[in-house]
């Protein structure tokens, strides 16, 4: 793989989650620098913050905290830390989309990203999306992210490309690509994804309440990991 590395410098948009995981161990394959960019937006599950410090040490990546916790007076969600609301329900505002659903969070996060990127010199984002997982989440998609992507470089004279490794993959394609990175046991132990931020009971598939939708999206596809690959 090393032969195939880019020498431009990638920032990972990452949430010590499993997507944004992966993403940022894909990205030290392919760039010569890769560095990572989390936010604190107050979120339900900000256990996810202090696994992301954990996992960024044993990547040996730079870790950026950025603090956005203005975002919850803006916006409506179940995700955000207080709320009484049912993860597993649907979205007060938008009838069709999950309660964990954060309106405009990844056009914020890429948008940020994009700032620091040409601060920290960066031409390179990248971001754990995927569309066949995406739970609803109409940001997840390939025509936003492309959409986000010219409206940015457009907007300040930039070429700074966004990379989608995941875009493609369900749950259990990832389990596949983590063990090929050689971080299964990472994803499995350090990862957080539970929206209740539930870190007191393992599973087989890694920790968490085993009953919101994030759950039970990893359980799902850690089951079809074990069967198809």
């Amino acid at each position: 793989m090393l032969k195939n590395i880019h020498k431009e410098h990638c920032l990972v948009i990452f949430s010590g989650g499993q997507d944004s995981t992966t993403t940022a161990a894909w990205a030290k394959t392919r760039f010569a620098k890769v560095s990572l960019i989390a936010f604190d937006y107050n979120q339900r599950h900000k256990i996810e913050l202090a696994q992301a410090k954990i996992i960024a040490k044993k990547l040996n990546l730079s870790l950026n905290i950025i603090p956005i916790t203005f975002f919850e007076n803006l916006v409506e969600s179940a995700l955000f830390l207080n709320r009484q609301d049912s993860t597993s329900q649907k979205h007060k505002d938008h009838s069709n989309l999950p309660a964990s659903f954060v309106p405009n969070r990844n056009a914020l996060f890429i948008t940020l990203a994009h700032s620091f990127g040409q601060k920290i010199y960066a031409n390179h984002l990248a971001i754990g999306v995927s569309e066949a997982d995406y739970s609803g989440y109409p940001d997840c998609r390939s025509d936003f992210i492309d959409a986000i992507s010219n409206a940015l470089n457009m907007g300040s004279q930039t070429n700074i490309t966004i990379h989608t490794p995941l875009k493609s993959m369900n749950k259990a394609e990832e389990f596949a690509l983590a063990r090929d990175l050689g971080i299964l046991d990472m994803i499995l132990e350090d990862t957080h994804t539970c929206y209740e931020g539930t870190r007191n009971i393992r599973h087989s598939w890694g920790y968490g309440c085993g009953n919101c939708p994030a759950c039970e999206l990893r359980k799902a596809g850690y089951e079809k990991f074990l069967q198809d690959f």
